[in-house]
């Protein structure tokens, strides 16, 4: 099975203070267990509606879209605290930020794979099916329950 070299993606903080929320957390590139890996830690507060932080990035500079219906899944190292993250996929389709394509997984203590097929993925708040042809961003989440968050993803990558 085929692979694309692992994608370089300059991710960013989210969290829910944009809706008000107070879910704290931080964002930054190191070493974790001897890889080099970005790192989001913080505290998922559910007070005030919120309930949410994040890694995100685009995966082509500016939003554009980036087809990758030659792939057959999306396949990511991460390691973390043993808690259950979420995995979003947003297309040019989606056009609120609640919207998105969803996979969960835990992040146990040490480096591990996750390979997901994209037909694992399950929609949030859309009907839209997942359009392969139009992927535009993906995020890392620590989402909707009160916990302590420490996941650090290294390399990502999508398979044929």
């Amino acid at each position: 099975m085929g692979e694309v070299a692992p994608l370089a993606l300059p991710f960013a903080l989210i969290s829910d203070t944009v809706m008000g929320g107070v879910s704290r957390g931080t964002l930054h590139q190191e070493q974790v267990q001897g890889r080099p890996a970005w790192r989001l830690r913080g505290d998922v507060s559910l007070e005030n509606n919120g309930g949410f932080i994040q890694m995100a990035a685009d995966l082509q500079p500016g939003g554009a879209p980036l087809d990758v219906s030659g792939f057959a899944s999306i396949a990511f190292e991460a390691t973390g605290n043993g808690e259950t993250y979420n995995l979003h996929l947003r297309t040019s389709d989606l056009t609120r930020p609640w919207q998105s394509y969803r996979q969960s997984f835990i992040a146990g203590p040490d480096w591990q794979t996750h390979r997901v097929p994209f037909s694992d993925f399950a929609p949030h708040r859309t009907e839209a099916p997942l359009d392969l042809t139009t992927l535009r961003r993906l995020g890392f989440l620590a989402i909707g329950r009160a916990f302590e968050a420490d996941l650090s993803i290294g390399a990502v990558r999508f398979y044929t």
